[in-house]
């Protein structure tokens, strides 16, 4: 079993919609998939309520102790992909789900803030020797701002002599993923053809093959489960002028 947790210490980046996004996105490649919901916000809950779907299965668990066990439990239970949602700000469930973690997704916007906050989540994801990756999203279409975010995570990842650091695609903010949401579906389910679609699937993949040891953007995952789930698509294209850190 493979575990993702998507940490922020800002809130408003987008972790829960990214968390059900990449779900669905796995699950469709053919994994069984849970998610956590660690964010007493409620956001995934109130999604899986409005599911009339079996899986993703969405369990809440607001303890750091509980959270990490529960992650342990359920690679004996035939679960293959595991995400986290955690909450913005800092507590033992955040550490918790660090520590459970194979890989850390890091969603960021294109702002300074954003990029300001980044900084002290870093800290924490590495001291635990963690994988990881910043995700920018919410980003608007053709923003002037992209190059400057990506720019600014890429040069934290230069002055600690990391690279690959960036995952890709970029995601653009469209009101077919809050549209996707309030039915109870992940974009890949709600619009399957649409760019918002095409940029969750490529994400998904990213970070799939990071898990894997697999250079980018070629990766796919393999289906787990039988031929019956829809298969992965070829990953997104990514913005031209993204570096890559």
């Amino acid at each position: 079993m493979h575990t993702i947790a998507l940490i922020s210490r800002k809130g408003g980046t987008g972790k829960s919609t990214l968390a059900i996004g990449l779900a669905c996105a796995a699950m469709q490649a053919g994994h069984k998939v849970c998610l956590l919901e660690a964010d007493p916000l409620g956001t995934v809950s109130n999604w899986r309520r409005r599911r009339t779907v079996a899986e993703p299965t969405v369990e809440t668990i607001l303890d750091g102790y509980l959270l990490f066990n529960r992650v342990q439990a359920l690679a004996q239970s035939g679960v293959t992909v595991t995400i986290i949602d955690t909450a913005g700000g800092w507590s033992d469930v955040s550490r918790a789900a660090i520590a459970a973690a194979d890989f850390c997704l890091m969603p960021a916007r294109p702002s300074p803030a954003d990029i300001e906050a980044a900084a002290p989540t870093l800290a924490a994801v590495r001291e635990n020797a963690k994988p990881f990756a910043f995700a920018l999203n919410q980003v608007q279409a053709r923003s002037a701002r992209l190059n400057g975010a990506a720019g600014s995570l890429g040069e934290r990842a230069v002055a600690l002599k990391m690279g690959d650091v960036l995952a890709l695609p970029a995601i653009v903010l469209r009101n077919d993923q809050q549209d996707a949401l309030g039915v109870g579906l992940g974009v890949t389910e709600f619009a399957p053809r649409g760019k918002s679609a095409e940029e969750i699937r490529g994400l998904w993949q990213w970070v799939w093959a990071r898990l894997n040891g697999v250079s980018q953007p070629e990766a796919e995952a393999p289906p787990r489960r039988p031929a019956t789930a829809r298969a992965a698509v070829p990953v997104a294209d990514a913005p031209a002028a993204l570096p890559a850190g």
